[in-house]
């Protein structure tokens, strides 16, 4: 079984965490005057990254927070998971996105 270090209880079974999609997705800065493409690729278009990636997950059956990790999509390893509002760590090798 995998386990999910989530920042705010420590270990966890995979079982109890939501994936929540890619990370950092930044809203319309002025959501009236977005136009549609502009909303197109914030609710549709994702990165498909193979390698490090930026992601968001929710550990559903615990704390219920949300949190964001860079986990390899190759290894399915977690290389670090922070709190959701703290700034991505540095990229290391592999250029996490």
């Amino acid at each position: 079984m995998l386990l999910i270090e989530c920042p705010y209880c420590g270990p966890r079974p995979e079982l109890e965490f939501a994936y929540g999609g890619q990370a950092h997705i930044a809203r319309p800065a002025d959501p009236s005057k977005a136009s549609d493409q502009e909303w197109l690729e914030f609710l549709y278009l994702r990165d498909n990254t193979r390698g490090l990636f930026a992601e968001r997950w929710r550990h559903a059956r615990g704390c219920g927070r949300f949190f964001n990790a860079i986990r390899d999509t190759t290894t399915d390893h977690f290389v670090v998971t922070y709190k959701a509002g703290e700034a991505r760590p540095a990229p290391t090798a592999g250029g996490a996105r």
